[in-house]
């Protein structure tokens, strides 16, 4: 059985922290706070429903767990396929990474100056528990492999938007040639994180 009270818990803490630091147009406090929030709810692995932990067969997939009403930010579980890969992309918008299940690879790029190539960075390997920070203005650009061969992996993104709505960019490494995309959801429906009726019927 599944615990959705911790993403519920999540959620409204993240809701708060954006309430007050979107006034104050505050990235940091956003991106510091939501980080140790975030390391706290993939830090156990009893909570996300199983329909959003579904390994397909190939590829990944990006399950939208929940989007704030005014699109201040939005989380997602994206579950990958072994060694699945996306193209090296972009974000627009600061990100969270927090790895559920499994491992992933994020390799980091940034751009020739002179040519507008993109060059490649340092690779950062996630495990259970971590967490990694994406923001466009220390650069956001990388690609992400499910750094395991032989069974799936689950990481939980949060982004500073409706992330299935932004207009984001995948490059041509060898060129930096970018373009645009947009990744919509792969989940026709969210989970229902709000039936606290047995809760309640318990406490009765």
């Amino acid at each position: 059985m599944t615990d959705v009270a911790r993403l519920r818990r999540f959620i409204g803490d993240m809701t708060s922290l954006v309430g007050g630091a979107w006034q104050d147009k505050d990235e940091n406090a956003i991106v510091e706070v939501g980080a140790r929030l975030l390391g706290e709810l993939v830090s156990r692995d009893d909570w996300l429903p199983e329909a959003m932990a579904k390994c397909p067969p190939h590829g990944y997939v990006q399950n939208l767990l929940w989007c704030d009403p005014f699109e201040r930010f939005s989380v997602v579980s994206f579950v990958w396929a072994p060694s699945a890969q996306t193209p090296v992309h972009d974000h627009q918008v600061w990100g969270l990474v927090g790895m559920l299940r499994g491992s992933e690879t994020s390799q980091a790029f940034s751009r020739d100056a002179s040519t507008g190539a993109l060059m490649a960075g340092a690779a950062t390997t996630l495990k259970p528990g971590d967490v990694e920070v994406l923001r466009p203005s220390a650069g956001d650009i990388h690609k992400v492999t499910n750094a395991l061969d032989d069974c799936g992996s689950i990481s939980i993104h949060v982004y500073g938007g409706n992330i299935g709505a932004v207009k984001r960019f995948t490059f041509d490494p060898a060129t930096g040639t970018p373009k645009l995309f947009i990744s919509g959801y792969s989940n026709p429906v969210v989970p229902n994180l709000w039936d606290r009726s047995a809760e309640m019927r318990a406490q009765a």
